[in-house]
């Protein structure tokens, strides 16, 4: 199954996400964001955060997600490629990200990105799959 695909979004760059389950889709999202960000070819797991995420329901927490992976990228200076969701509930999120920290001889950033948005944001399960849309502002 394709995890996620681009989507032609003016002055931002936007994805669809896909997943069998709601945890698939919040892997999925984060291996989008930084795969966009980076080559992830290139990054090894050697290093891994634990992370609890809440919000007010899935599209909220969806966001908090991928913010706090973002925010992890631009103050430490992290990269990450595996995701495990272990547990995901309307507001609720418990999940690890492994990575490493950028080093300037080993990665190239292809893509800075600013902030995730809910603009056009949704989550919703169609015929037995999870799809879930995210716009990233660059």
């Amino acid at each position: 199954m394709t995890k996620y695909i681009l989507i032609d979004h003016t002055a931002d760059i936007g994805i669809d996400v896909f997943g069998a389950t709601l945890q698939e889709i919040f892997a999925n999202a984060a291996f989008a964001l930084f795969d966009i960000i980076t080559d992830l070819s290139k990054v090894e797991g050697t290093i891994e955060y634990t992370i609890s995420i809440s919000g007010i329901d899935k599209e909220q927490l969806l966001v908090n997600w991928l913010s706090e992976l973002l925010y992890l990228h631009e103050v430490k200076n992290l990269l990450f490629k595996d995701f495990y969701v272990a547990d995901v509930q309307d507001t609720q999120l418990n999940a690890s990200a492994r990575g490493e920290i950028f080093a300037e001889d080993k990665h190239v950033i292809k893509t800075e990105i600013k902030a995730v948005t809910y603009h056009c944001l949704s989550i919703v399960q169609e015929d037995h799959q999870w799809k879930a849309r995210i716009i990233f502002d660059i």
